[in-house]
């Protein structure tokens, strides 16, 4: 079971133009609504995908509404949490050559209280199911705990490769899920306001004293509180990972040892999105660098999502891992707006792995200037 949890889902409105013309008043050629926020996307491919997952969301307002009525209707389980704030709506802007401007809106914001709340709803499905995997190791039946499908509602809150050397192709995964039985909860997105820095810092602790294996998927202070408690994975992109060691990153090989500083700090593993230039995973066993061949993108909304969703599907740990990760976000880029790839979208040809990339010529590439 892969758990997701976003403390600031969104609805997602795509608008088609044949180019952004600012100053202008221009016309969509076609407009799409999709259910948003960075852990909603991760539940939403893995389901695509057929794998066990469950969103948890807060849920307010008009927006709330739609965004729930839309998980439902696609089939994807979440369990909303009332709250008292309101749902934020995001717009992305794609223009036919590719390019995508995005605006976030900030969100309402989160008790206190609201956030326990969505946090008990994480954990209850989390130990439910290491507690049904245990039983069933054991040859018992499990008994009780939650069910893996369906949605629920929390009520308001009230008050206060094996390549070793050079690159090499490889295979699919035989995993497509996580290996181990032990859950995953993934703390994804931006924070709305009201929350502190610390949260996910807080959740990790939290999670982990109940055997819950975490994926922190953010950027800034929230990253960096996240890096000192110790999370199963952390997902940054070139420029969250850049600002989370104070130095830019400008070759594979700086991207490895800004990896291995936070592993330094009591990160396990490090998978590190570098857009069209490929993907770096570092763990305690050395550093993987995954290149693919290019495509032309249709939008890039969602292709860190599936990564991260990709590598918990197969398994959370090694090149193999790394490839199914990299085929999936691959598969996104080529979709438009946030829509989700599905396994006929995914072409796993073309992806390649060098390990312990810093040291061999690979370490030397030059990231593009828009990595």
């Amino acid at each position: 079971m892969i758990v997701t949890l976003t403390l600031n889902p969104s609805l997602d409105r795509t608008l088609a133009l044949d180019s952004l013309r600012r100053g202008e008043v221009l016309r969509a050629t076609s407009v799409r609504i999709d259910p948003g926020g960075k852990g909603v996307n991760v539940t939403r491919v893995l389901r695509a995908f057929g794998v066990d997952s469950h969103a948890v969301i807060p849920c307010a307002g008009p927006d709330g509404e739609e965004l729930a009525r839309l998980l439902q209707n696609a089939g994807v389980p979440v369990t909303e949490v009332q709250v008292a704030g309101w749902t934020r709506s995001n717009i992305t802007l794609a223009e036919a050559d590719g390019r995508v401007t995005k605006v976030n809106a900030p969100g309402g914001a989160l008790t206190g209280q609201e956030v326990a709340l969505l946090a008990e709803a994480v954990l209850e499905r989390c130990v439910s199911q290491n507690a049904a995997n245990a039983g069933t190791a054991n040859g018992a039946a499990a008994n009780g705990g939650v069910a893996s499908g369906g949605t629920a509602n929390t009520g308001t809150a009230n008050g206060g490769a094996s390549a070793s050397g050079g690159f090499a192709n490889v295979g699919m995964p035989n995993s497509g899920a996580s290996n181990t039985g032990v859950s995953w909860a993934v703390l994804s997105g931006s924070l709305p306001p009201g929350v502190p820095d610390d949260v996910y810092a807080r959740l990790t602790a939290q999670f982990a004293e109940h055997g819950v294996r975490v994926a922190v998927d953010t950027s800034g202070a929230a990253l960096l509180a996240a890096v000192d408690a110790g999370p199963d994975l952390i997902k940054p992109n070139r420029q969250e990972l850049a600002a989370a060691v104070g130095t830019p990153l400008n070759s594979i090989g700086e991207v490895v040892a800004a990896a291995e500083k936070l592993c330094s700090r009591g990160v396990k593993a490090v998978l590190a999105s570098l857009g069209a230039d490929g993907t770096v995973l570092v763990d305690g066993s050395g550093a993987v660098f995954g290149a693919a061949e290019a495509i032309e993108p249709v939008s890039t909304v969602g292709a860190g999502d599936a990564l991260l969703a990709g590598f918990l599907a197969a398994g959370g740990q090694g090149p193999e891992a790394l490839i199914e990760a990299m085929a999936w976000a691959r598969a996104a880029v080529g979709l438009p707006g946030s829509q989700m790839p599905g396994p006929p979208d995914v072409v796993r040809e073309g992806i390649r792995v060098v390990r312990d990339p810093g040291g061999k010529p690979a370490g030397a590439l030059h990231l593009a200037d828009n990595g």
